[in-house]
Order: structure tokens, then sequence, then C-alpha cells
């Protein structure tokens, strides 16, 4: 490339998005999962927030921490579908710079904190079913709060460093982004320079935020089947470990994810372009929009409430 070529884009004004690559006539059909799950996760986290709010039975501390997953995934999902769906139906393709980077990190962050609240809610089980008498006390109104705080700011720590350091980078190759969306990995894989640093940094903050976390939440739920099989009747364990069961769902869906985009980014080399990109964005989509749901069918005062508002008669 020339130099002159070269110049053009040093530290682009704007990215080029380019959606899902080659399937751009596709976007408009490709949009119809996307809108959906869109309308689905807003919708089911709205409605979450409100029951809690609205059942005082409800407000224990799972349930503050099952709001502050349903906050977090409301962020997910408002911080790229908007963008992602006036690619797909009005072909929007440009983003600024800043604005690039801005989506980056709020995008970045909700990985380590839905992992922290997940990892949060680990410890209440733990708690309720291991020390069931000291769960009131342990788990206050305050301790949740700052529990809340400190997973908001490990995000926000975690993640700052990915657009800190990919807007010192000179951008000389393209400004075409081969994704609907400005990941962390998709912008500096188009500087042309030593992006070491950026790809060892983004390994760390998986390694730590899945590392660290699986790794308590593995430990909890040892120390929680100990106290289950502990239990004297076959219905008293499967009455308790019935309350783990939503949790179980959540951390699955969100785990499983991650994994299966990690093994497709590392050894789908002979993947076409096109369905990486895709299952990719479904995975990172699916688990906000079923987080909503799993709580809803599986937890009785959150099905009843909303069973009541759904059938209550206007006067």
């Amino acid at each position: 490339m020339s130099d002159s070529s070269r110049n053009n884009f040093t530290n682009p004004s704007t990215f080029i998005l380019q959606g899902i690559p080659g399937l751009e006539t596709a976007h408009v059909w490709l949009s119809v999962p996307f809108c959906t799950m869109y309308v689905v996760a807003i919708l089911g986290n709205f409605t979450i927030l409100f029951i809690v709010k609205m059942e005082p039975s409800l407000h224990e501390p799972m349930y503050y921490f099952l709001c502050m997953l349903a906050v977090i995934d409301l962020e997910l999902y408002t911080s790229i579908m908007p963008k992602m769906l006036s690619i797909f139906w009005f072909n929007s393709r440009e983003i600024d710079f800043s604005a690039c980077l801005t989506q980056m990190f709020f995008f970045q962050c909700t990985l380590p904190m839905e992992s922290g609240i997940l990892m949060a809610m680990a410890f209440d089980r733990y708690v309720a079913i291991c020390d069931p008498l000291r769960h009131s006390t342990i788990l206050t109104n305050s301790i949740v709060a700052k529990i809340g705080l400190a997973v908001l700011l490990r995000g926000v720590i975690l993640t700052l460093p990915c657009p800190l350091l990919a807007r010192q980078w000179p951008y000389c190759r393209t400004n075409v982004i081969s994704e609907p969306y400005c990941s962390h990995i998709g912008v500096v894989s188009l500087a042309c320079a030593d992006i070491r640093v950026s790809t060892y940094y983004g390994l760390f903050v998986l390694l730590c935020v899945m590392g660290l976390d699986v790794t308590f939440i593995a430990v909890s739920y040892t120390q929680i089947l100990k106290a289950i099989f502990r239990l004297p009747t076959k219905d008293a364990r499967s009455k308790t470990f019935g309350t783990c069961g939503s949790h179980i769902c959540a951390i699955s869906a969100l785990y499983i994810s991650m994994l299966f985009i990690s093994f497709t980014n590392r050894f789908g080399q002979n993947v076409p372009l096109h369905f990486h990109v895709l299952i990719s964005r479904l995975c990172i989509l699916m688990p906000p929009m079923l987080n909503p749901i799993i709580y809803g069918v599986r937890t009785k005062q959150i099905r009843d409430r909303l069973l009541r508002l759904l059938t209550q008669k206007g006067p």
C-alpha cells in the first residue's frame, strides 16, 4: 500500500461496519430474528424489573441481583442493537471513530459485569442453603448494594484499557470492520502496528473473568451439593436444589456461549466468515434474551405475579 493510501486510514474519522459479511443481500431477512430477540429482551427484562419492584415478597437479595442482571442485559442490547438494525434496514454503515470506541467500551463491559452478578447470585444461593439462619444478616441491603457497586467497578476497570489501547494504534490498512458493531478484536485487528498488548490484555480479561468467576461458582455449588445431600428426604433435596435451577440455567447460557465463541475464534479458521460472525453474534445475544424467560418460567413468585398482571380485569 502506498504512503498516500496509508495516510488516508491513519486514525480514521469513521469506520465502516460491514454487518454480516457475505450476506449483505439478506440483511433485511436477518433483521427479523435479531429484531425479535431485541424486542423479547427489552420486554422481558423490563418486566422482571417491574415485577420485582411491585411484588414485596421479591424484595430479597436474589431478586435484587436479578434486577442488576436485567439492567446489564438491557445495556448490552442497547449498546449494539440500534446500530445493527440500522445497518440491516437502512444500510447505515458508518460510525464515528469515538462512537465506535464508546460502543466497544459499553459492549465489552457487559461480560465481566454479567459474570460478576452470576457469581454474586451463587454466593447468595450458598448462604441461603448452607447457612440459612444467617442469610438475612450476611446479605443485607447494604451488602447487596456494595456487591453491585464492586461488580460495576470491576467491569469498568477491566474494560477501560481496551478502548484506550485501541485509540493509540495507527490504522492504515482499511477502515472496514467485518462485523455489525465495534468489538475490541474487530477494531484492533485493523491496526498497522504490533497489537499484541491489546490481544494479550483481551485474553487476560477473558481468563480473569471466566477463570476466577467460574472457580468461585464451582466451589459454591460444591458446598451447596454437599449441604443438599445431607438433607434427610428426597423431597427436601429436590425442593432445595430447585431454588438453584434458574441460576444454573443462566450460568449455562452465558458460559457455554462464551466457550463456543472462544473455540470458534481460535479453531474455526476454516469456517466461512459469514457463518462465524452470524453464529457468534447470536451466541452473544441469546443469554440476555433467555435470562428473563428462564426466571419467569422457573420462579413461582415471578410467574404468579405476571399471570395476575395479564389476567387483571379493568375497573
